[in-house]
C-alpha cells in the first residue's frame, strides 16, 4: 500500500484545496450550482434576455452546464474558480460566463469576451435554479391574438441596404421556436412565447446572445427589433409570404472575370506556408472554407464538413480551413484555431489569413469579386478551377434548407471527384513515383 507522508498544516489545507479543484481555502468553498433547470437573465442596456440551461455533476471533473434552445443543446464544461466562483468557457468561442455562487444558490456573474484587446466587452446575467420557463412565469400566459407559425419576409432596416432576411416561425399555444435566415446563415434555433399581440424569441448557444420582441399587427404584418448582444440593435418589419426567398447563395460570390482559378499562400497553425499550388493538392478535388472561431455558422459549417471529410478523404479530395481570426496574431489564431481543430477532430489543413474583416478577405482573395460572409465555400475541381462558390451556411434548423444544401454539396462533389485526374498531373505523380 501506498504510505502518504505527513506535511505542516499549511500544505496538508493547500493540497486538499486542490484535489477539490479549488484555489483558495476549503473551508470555504460553497456547493456547486444545483443540478437541474435553471433560468438566466442577461442584462442588455435596458432590455432582460432570458436563456435556459441545465446544470449536471456535483464536482469539477463532471460538472456539465448545456444551454437549451427549442431542441438544441450545447454542452460546456464547468471549472470552479475560487471558493464562490464558476468558470465556463464557451468551447471554441473565445467567451465565457464567470460566475459567483451566492449563499442563496443562485448566479450572478457576466458573459465575457476573451478577446485581447476586447475585454472590456461582457453582460452581465444572474441564474436561478428551478425554473424551466423562458419569458412568461407558469399561469401568467395571456391566450395569443393570433398564431405566427409560417414563412414570413423580413426587413431590416440598417445604414447600409441589404437584402431581406426570412423567418421560419413554429408556434404551439403560447409557446414559439424559429430561426431567421439572412444571406450570410442563421441565427440557429431561437425559443420564445407569444403573448396577446407580443412576441419574444430569444437564443444563446455560447457566441453573444440574440433577442427578438415584435408587435403582431391589425393588418397580420409584424414589427420589431433584434438584439444582437453586446453588439447592436436593429428594427425590422415583416409579413408573411411563402414564397419568400433569399438571394441564390450560388450566385452572390463569384470570379472577376479573367479568372479561372484561386491561388493563396498562407502559414498554417505551426507557421508553414501553404499554397493551394502546393503538390498536395494538384490532381484533387479541393475544398475552400473561409472561417473564423468566433462565427457560429462557420462552426456548425465545421461540424458538417470535418466527418464528410474524414468519409470521403481516399477518394481524392482535399480540404483547406482558412481562419480569420479576431486578433492578427498567428500565436492567437493558433490557440483559437487549435481548440477549434482539436474539439471536431478536424483532419485537413488549417490556415491562418489574418484580421476577421471582409476586406482583407477581399484582398487576400482577389479573385473573388467580393466578400460577404463568413463562412464562404469554394469548391475547386481536378484541374484546379473554381466549379461552385456557396456564400453563408445553412444550418440542420432550417430543415429543407439544411437538405438542399447537403443534396447539392454531394451532387457537386461527385461529379467532380469522378472527373478524371489531368494527364499532366497523371504523369507528374508517375514520374514522381519512379524516382
Amino acid at each position: 500500500m501506498m504510505k502518504i507522508k505527513t506535511y505542516p498544516t499549511a500544505t496538508k489545507l493547500f493540497a486538499a484545496v486542490l484535489l477539490l479543484g479549488g484555489h483558495t481555502f476549503a473551508a470555504g468553498l460553497k456547493p456547486f450550482p444545483k443540478e437541474g433547470i435553471w433560468r438566466g437573465e442577461f442584462n442588455v442596456s435596458e432590455s432582460k434576455v432570458p436563456f435556459n440551461f441545465e446544470f449536471k455533476g456535483k464536482d469539477p471533473k463532471h460538472a456539465v452546464l448545456t444551454l437549451l434552445n427549442g431542441s438544441r443543446r450545447d454542452d460546456f464544461h464547468v471549472e470552479r474558480r475560487g471558493a464562490d466562483s464558476i468558470y465556463v468557457k464557451m468551447n471554441t468561442y473565445d467567451a465565457a460566463l464567470v460566475a459567483k455562487i451566492e449563499d442563496n444558490g443562485t448566479l450572478t456573474g457576466e458573459y465575457r469576451s476573451l478577446v485581447p484587446g476586447f475585454r472590456g466587452n461582457s453582460l452581465p446575467f444572474v441564474a436561478e435554479p428551478g425554473k424551466s420557463y423562458r419569458f412568461v412565469e407558469p399561469g401568467k400566459d395571456v391566450k395569443p391574438a393570433h398564431d405566427i407559425s409560417g414563412k414570413w419576409e423580413i426587413k431590416t432596416y440598417t445604414k447600409e441596404a441589404v437584402p431581406a432576411s426570412i423567418a421560419l416561425l413554429k408556434q404551439t399555444g403560447n409557446k414559439l421556436t424559429g430561426v431567421i435566415m439572412t444571406v450570410v446563415g442563421d441565427t440557429r434555433e431561437l425559443e420564445g412565447t407569444v403573448q396577446g399581440n407580443e412576441f419574444q424569441l430569444s437564443g444563446f448557444t455560447g457566441p453573444s446572445p440574440f433577442i427578438i420582441k415584435g408587435t403582431i399587427n391589425d393588418d397580420n404584418s409584424i414589427s420589431g427589433e433584434q438584439g444582437f448582444g453586446i453588439y447592436k440593435n436593429l428594427k425590422f418589419d415583416g409579413i408573411k409570404n411563402d414564397k419568400a426567398e433569399l438571394p441564390d447563395p450560388y450566385k452572390l460570390t463569384f470570379l472577376k472575370e479573367g479568372y479561372k482559378k484561386l491561388d493563396f499562400t498562407f502559414p498554417d497553425l505551426n507557421g508553414k506556408q501553404v499554397s493551394l499550388s502546393d503538390d498536395k493538392y494538384k490532381g484533387k478535388v479541393v475544398i475552400i472554407e473561409t472561417i473564423g472561431t468566433w462565427c457560429p455558422n462557420c462552426t456548425d459549417q465545421t461540424v458538417f464538413l470535418s466527418p464528410w471529410f474524414k468519409e470521403n478523404q481516399k477518394r481524392g479530395v482535399e480540404a483547406i480551413a482558412i481562419g480569420f481570426e479576431q486578433k492578427d496574431d498567428l500565436d492567437y489564431a493558433k490557440y483559437t484555431l487549435g481548440k477549434l481543430r482539436d474539439k471536431y477532430d478536424i483532419q485537413y489543413d488549417i490556415l491562418f489569413g489574418g484580421i476577421a474583416d471582409k476586406k482583407v478577405v477581399a484582398e487576400k482573395l482577389p479573385a473573388l469579386n467580393k466578400f460577404i460572409a463568413f463562412p464562404t465555400t469554394i469548391i475547386i475541381d481536378r484541374k484546379g478551377e473554381v466549379r461552385e462558390i456557396y456564400t453563408g451556411y445553412t444550418g440542420t434548423v432550417t430543415g429543407k434548407y439544411f437538405e438542399d444544401y447537403k443534396a447539392k454539396f454531394n451532387k457537386v462533389l461527385d461529379e467532380l471527384i469522378a472527373e478524371p485526374v489531368p494527364s499532366v498531373t497523371a504523369s507528374a505523380s508517375a514520374a514522381a513515383a519512379g524516382k
